[in-house]
């Protein structure tokens, strides 16, 4: 049997409308929670543009 692959549990509160779009996007895409939030994390520490791009972002709204 393989390692185990070291997790931490978080927990997160998050706007309910975007999570709610976000939710059918995985459907259709096959997508997760999980992997955008481990390549964000990685984007975040590792690419300096992202990083700028994350704190820039002000407008939390989809009709933009």
């Amino acid at each position: 049997m393989s390692n185990p692959k070291k997790m931490t549990l978080t927990s997160v509160k998050v706007k309910s409308e975007l999570f709610e779009n976000f939710k059918v996007e995985c459907v259709r895409r096959k997508f997760s929670f999980q992997k955008l939030a481990d390549r964000a994390i990685c984007l975040y520490l590792t690419d300096e543009e992202f990083r700028k791009q994350v704190h820039s972002k002000t407008n939390l709204t989809l009709d933009n």
